[in-house]
């Protein structure tokens, strides 16, 4: 297949081993948000207090913008055959500890889980900021 305008002269790579990875789990995390979204929307809607619920809605719209992004990534990685690895596993990272400590307070877990939302948070801005090194044809490491 050929995509005018790549550094590859227009030719899509192969699926390398490492973009394929990102893809699977970019498909996985974007399954489990969609999933989440709805299990909030329709199962949690009339069991959690309204800021509860407006705290889970927020790891929803996280999660999901991020598997999306991290599949983005992945599909650019493999037509130009960059390297993508600091981006994708910290939007990983992000997506499972920002998202994720969010899921568990909305359904009250213990507050000393608060702090890792955060760590998350960084992780997800740090990949945004790791794209500026894969947009520039960095190396990755």
């Amino acid at each position: 297949m050929r995509w005018p305008g790549l550094p590859s002269g227009g030719r899509v790579a192969v699926e390398t081993g490492e973009t394929q990875m990102w893809i699977v789990l970019s498909s996985i995390l974007g399954a489990t948000g969609v999933a989440l979204g709805a299990f909030g929307a329709h199962a949690l809607e009339t069991r959690l207090a309204a800021g509860h619920l407006e705290t889970w809605s927020t790891a929803v719209e996280y999660h999901l913008i991020h598997a999306l992004s991290l599949f983005a990534l992945a599909a650019w990685g493999n037509a130009t055959g960059r390297g993508i690895q600091p981006a994708a596993a910290l939007f990983a990272l992000g997506i499972v500890f920002f998202s994720g400590s969010l899921y568990g307070l909305a359904l009250g877990a213990p507050r000393w889980l608060g702090p890792i939302t955060p760590v998350g948070g960084l992780c997800l801005i740090g990949g945004w900021i790791a794209l500026v090194r894969v947009g520039r044809g960095e190396p990755a490491h």
